[in-house]
């Protein structure tokens, strides 16, 4: 979207499995697509994108959110101050999903300065095999350099099918089309939840449902 608002070429490099509502949203942006082996995931596509840059440093600039700091940085910069204003500062617990790491180690990092006693606890894949878009199994994936292993007070794994579960059940209940990655996170504070008398549990929904319309399991049941 940007690359196309400010008039760049852009390639990206992403697995072939990615969804069909993926694959034409890139389309439309005018993106150059290179697909990888989806068995594997974000990984192959990393791998892909790093040989490619290397290749051509001066045609390609390589972004790189994995080991960016500007990407940790800007949630640290926005978003948890924006949590912290918007709970009054009454936020007892962050509940983020690992992806490139991002957004758990920017907004946590600064939520520990702002209000020393939060506890922070990261969501991922139960196991290496999963239908996470979006999050990372960091005990065989790998890891961003900009992830820090040591922030994190509680680390939890959610399995696919009961974050596709809580995807639907927000859509039909709450009227929230989020993606799976979303449904992962909100297993995460609903565990955490479940577990306090009293407390303030944020939660990030980092995607968008529209983006996985075609997935089978949205003719599940829902409960």
């Amino acid at each position: 979207m940007i690359c196309a608002a400010r008039g760049y070429r852009v390639v990206l490099c992403v697995p072939r499995n990615v969804t069909s509502e993926r694959k034409r949203l890139l389309a439309a942006y005018g993106a150059e697509v290179i697909f990888t082996d989806p068995l594997e995931g974000s990984d192959g596509a990393i791998r892909k994108a790093r040989r490619l840059a290397a290749a051509d440093r001066g045609r390609f600039f390589y972004a790189d959110q994995y080991n960016n700091d500007a990407n940790w940085r800007a949630h640290y910069e926005t978003t948890a101050p924006e949590i912290v204003a918007q709970t009054r500062g009454r936020v007892t617990h962050l509940v983020a999903g690992l992806g490139t790491g991002g957004t758990f180690v920017g907004a946590g990092r600064r939520l520990r300065a702002l209000v020393p006693s939060v506890r922070l606890v990261s969501v991922q894949p139960e196991s290496p095999l999963h239908g996470l878009e979006g999050l990372k199994h960091m005990a065989s994936a790998i890891v961003p350099g900009i992830y820090d292993p040591s922030l994190a007070d509680e680390n939890l794994g959610v399995p696919t099918e009961e974050a596709w579960r809580l995807v639907r059940r927000l859509a039909s209940e709450e009227g929230l089309l989020a993606g799976v990655s979303s449904g992962a996170a909100l297993a995460g504070a609903l565990r955490v939840a479940r577990h306090l008398d009293r407390g303030v549990v944020v939660t990030i929904f980092p995607d968008g449902g529209d983006r996985y319309l075609s997935e089978p399991f949205w003719d599940e049941e829902t409960r």
